[in-house]
């Protein structure tokens, strides 16, 4: 049995359209690979769009690729991820699931006990048992862990994969020390295989009583930060025998990247456009992704005049694919530099809502976080392809309203 674990795919999250047309290129890549491979089957461990109502260009690549796999007959099992998933429960995960070209395996029923019991979807052709839990934003999904049936999910017999897309303590890369987590001992034991998503940093581990636990990354990187860090994503293939297990990570490098950081302390403008150019001399752009990364404090003249400009120009005359620049931690002579941990927005966002938290008492300390999480939840949203102005607005203020009913049924 031989099968492809992906997650984070984020299709449609650049605002650039070049970056964009690079991440659908990353998921054609992908699905290629697959098919050489010739996998059983293909596992999304959520966020395969970036939001729960894609762009029709996209939706129209997406549904292409997939009935083409669907016609090489290899089924593709997903969950919803926190991009995938919407305040109203509708995704583009169902309408897909509709027209016969995936499957979402994150099922089940709420037992007399008031227990989740999910079901399994079993693979027609390999015999493997899947099943999971969708992934919700601000760890809204951990009520979902803690009230889930257990037993029959460990007693089940058979070649078993678990699909999950939230954040395990025990899968925490060094960097993502301080994101809010939960610990592995949510997850059902027993499980051959844990296709996780939601942390972009590839991870594997074996947990005693578990089986091996697994993040494959971002299949493309989604943001600055990450192209400079990981320059490119990729996803888990994994052979099964009937003793043991092998996993192979497998890259994927739809563009060359050129990592620039500088540090431009006591550097006038125009040395620092020097040295950037003379750094990048040495490299073939064509084709190329470019990230600069500037710090540290200018002297002579403000950040303004740095001619970026002029150099982006150079730079795409030499073939460049795309130019990225960040220069949050720059800072010219008059002003005082004032120095911040890197952190996500989701992490500043729920620093803000603790420190305010408790100012009006309705709620206990608790439902009052994650009630304000799902009204921001409810507000992070954008208009559909068609849709109005009016009824956007209307659709908002009923996604709201169905969140403040809630709350009523709390206090």
């Amino acid at each position: 049995m031989k099968y492809a674990h992906l997650a984070d795919l984020h299709l449609g999250s650049w605002r650039d359209q070049k970056m964009r047309d690079l991440s659908t290129e990353a998921f054609l890549q992908a699905m290629d690979s697959c098919l050489q491979h010739q996998v059983d089957f293909i596992l999304f461990a959520g966020d395969l769009f970036n939001t729960s109502l894609p762009s029709l260009d996209t939706l129209k690549i997406v549904t292409k690729k997939l009935k083409e796999l669907k016609d090489q007959n290899i089924p593709v099992y997903v969950i919803a991820g926190s991009h995938d998933f919407s305040p109203s429960g509708k995704t583009m995960i169902d309408v897909l699931e509709n027209a016969g070209l995936l499957q979402n395996v994150c099922r089940g029923t709420v037992n007399p006990a008031g227990q989740l019991q999910l079901n399994f979807t079993t693979d027609a052709k390999t015999g493997a048992k899947i099943t999971g839990v969708l992934g919700r934003k601000g760890q809204l999904d951990r009520a979902y862990y803690e009230n889930l049936s257990l037993d029959h999910l460990e007693q089940e017999p058979g070649y078993k994969i678990f699909m999950f897309h939230t954040t395990i303590t025990e899968l925490k890369p060094p960097h993502l020390e301080e994101v809010e987590a939960q610990p592995a001992s949510f997850l059902p034991k027993k499980f051959n295989y844990y296709a996780g998503g939601h942390i972009h940093h590839p991870t594997k581990v074996e947990l005693p009583g578990y089986g091996t636990l697994t993040y494959p990354g971002a299949l493309f990187p989604n943001n600055f930060a990450e192209i400079e860090k990981y320059s490119y994503g990729g996803y888990y293939l994994v052979t099964a025998h009937q003793t043991n297990q092998e996993l192979a990570w497998i890259p994927l490098q739809v563009r060359q990247h050129y990592p620039l950081t500088l540090n431009c302390t006591d550097k006038s403008p125009e040395m620092i456009s020097l040295e950037i150019l003379e750094q990048l001399d040495q490299y073939d752009l064509n084709n190329s992704l470019i990230t600069i990364r500037l710090m540290g404090t200018i002297t002579g003249g403000k950040i303004s005049d740095i001619p970026f400009t002029n150099i982006f120009e150079r730079l795409y005359h030499r073939g460049a694919y795309f130019v990225m620049k960040n220069t949050a931690q720059l800072y010219a002579e008059e002003f005082e530099e004032i120095s911040s941990a890197y952190v996500s927005p989701e992490q500043v966002e729920e620093v803000i809502i603790k420190e305010h938290l408790q100012q009006i008492k309705l709620f206990d300390r608790e439902t009052e976080l994650l009630r304000t999480k799902e009204l921001l939840g409810a507000l992070n949203t954008t208009k559909r392809e068609g849709e109005t102005v009016t009824d956007f607005q209307q659709r908002v203020i009923n996604d709201m309203d169905k969140i403040l009913n809630h709350n009523e049924a709390d206090k």
